[in-house]
């Protein structure tokens, strides 16, 4: 009798989920996967032998990727996190200025609506000022890891605009600033050349 064995990788799906798939480039549906090789008989598996591996499977495109895929912000993840971290940057730069001034407000509102919170008002913004999140920073470290570098110089131009709605920038400002860029992601140069940049903007 002819005997046909041999070892073959076989994988088992342990999990699903949304991610943002590298290749398709938008969210799609997950399986987590665990490869594991077997000693086969006949082609089919008969002895569990060691794991080979984890992997991520897009159920769209078949495409399998390292666990780090799912570090990955989905889209409505991005949507969720930039109007909070928007929100907690105006909060830092308020708090550091003229809460009180009207421009100031108004720039924190327009920005934060920018960043898609359609019905934030100023009535929300003082109970922002008011009660401030503890994780601010935190939350603004998060959208600083999901934006590209143009995003991050754009997210800390509208801070700075903010800041500038009341006057001059003062020294307590720009500490403020600098705490928002270093979150963000941004060295210290990379951040003075947006702050100075936006303020040789607003004075033209």
């Amino acid at each position: 009798m002819l005997l046909i064995f041999g070892f073959a990788v076989f994988f088992r799906t342990v999990g699903h989920g949304d991610f943002h798939c590298p290749r398709c480039g938008g969210d799609r549906r997950y399986r987590r996967r665990v490869a594991r090789r077997w000693f086969t008989l006949f082609f089919l598996p008969v002895i569990p032998l060691t794991k080979a591996g984890e992997v991520v499977e897009c159920t769209a495109c078949r495409g399998r990727f390292g666990l780090g895929a799912l570090r990955l912000p989905t889209a409505q993840q991005m949507e969720a996190v930039l109007p909070l971290a928007m929100r907690a940057a105006a909060v830092l730069v308020l708090s550091a200025g003229d809460r009180y001034d009207a421009d100031a407000r108004s720039r924190a509102v327009e920005a934060v609506r920018g960043y898609g919170a359609a019905d934030f008002d100023d009535d929300a913004l003082e109970v922002a000022i008011d009660e401030p999140p503890r994780d601010a920073e935190e939350v603004i470290a998060t959208a600083g890891a999901q934006l590209t570098a143009e995003a991050r110089e754009w997210f800390l131009a509208q801070a700075v605009r903010i800041a500038l709605a009341d006057g001059a920038l003062s020294d307590i400002e720009r500490q403020a600033l600098r705490l928002v860029a270093g979150r963000l992601g941004l060295t210290p140069a990379h951040a003075f050349g947006v702050i100075a940049t936006t303020e040789g903007a607003a004075r033209e």
